[in-house]
C-alpha cells in the first residue's frame, strides 16, 4: 500500500503497525476508533500506512479523485476549501485523532477540500481496497469499522443540515427585516 501516488511527496514510515499503541490512545478523540479494543486497533493498522507530512505540505488536494482516507496520528491539518473566486478559504484546523476522506474512500468521487499539514502531521491512512481486504479476511472488524464510518458521517450530515438550516434562517430574517 506504500506505493500512492497521491501520496508520494510525503513520508512513507511504513506499516501503521508500529504505531498501534499511538493509534489505540487517540480514542478518546476519534469516533472512529471509540468502541475499538486495544488488540482490534493492531488488527486495523496492520493493513494501514503511515506517512508523515511537514508543515506546508498539501496531504488531500480539492477536486482530485480518491480512494483513501486518513487519520491524523500526530500534529494539526487545515482544510480549506476554495470559494467562488477561487480563494482557499480556511474550513477548520483538525488536530490528531480525526478522520478525513472518509467519503472519498467510499465513493471514489473528488475530494471536496484541500487539507494542509499545519505542522508536522503523522497520518495513518486506509484506503478502499485495504478496507475490502479488511471485510473478507476480518469481517467482524470490517463490520465495525463500516458501521463506525456509517455513524460518522450521518453525524457529520446531520451537523451540516442544522448549520444550514441556521443560515437559512438568518437569511429569511435579514430578508423580512429589509421589508
Amino acid at each position: 500500500m506504500g506505493d500512492r501516488p497521491q501520496l508520494a511527496h510525503l513520508e512513507h514510515l511504513g506499516d501503521a503497525t508500529k504505531f498501534s499503541q499511538q493509534i489505540h490512545a487517540l480514542i478518546p478523540k476519534c469516533s472512529l476508533l471509540e468502541n475499538f479494543s486495544p488488540a482490534e486497533v493492531r488488527l486495523l493498522a496492520h493493513f494501514m500506512d503511515v506517512y508523515r507530512a511537514k508543515p506546508g505540505v498539501e496531504v488531500i488536494r480539492e477536486g482530485d479523485g480518491g480512494d483513501f482516507m486518513l487519520m491524523i496520528v500526530e500534529g494539526k491539518v487545515e482544510v480549506l476549501k476554495r470559494d467562488r473566486w477561487n480563494t482557499p478559504q480556511l474550513l477548520a484546523v483538525v488536530e490528531a485523532g480525526r478522520t478525513l476522506g472518509e467519503m472519498s474512500m467510499i465513493d471514489g468521487e473528488a475530494r471536496f477540500a484541500t487539507c494542509v499539514a499545519a505542522e508536522t502531521a503523522l497520518i495513518a491512512v486506509l484506503d478502499r481496497e485495504a478496507l475490502a481486504r479488511i471485510i473478507v479476511e476480518q469481517p467482524l472488524l470490517g463490520a465495525k469499522i463500516l458501521m463506525e464510518l456509517v455513524l460518522m458521517l450521518s453525524q457529520r450530515l446531520r451537523h451540516t443540515s442544522q448549520r444550514l438550516l441556521g443560515l437559512l434562517d438568518e437569511q429569511s430574517q435579514r430578508t423580512v427585516n429589509a421589508l
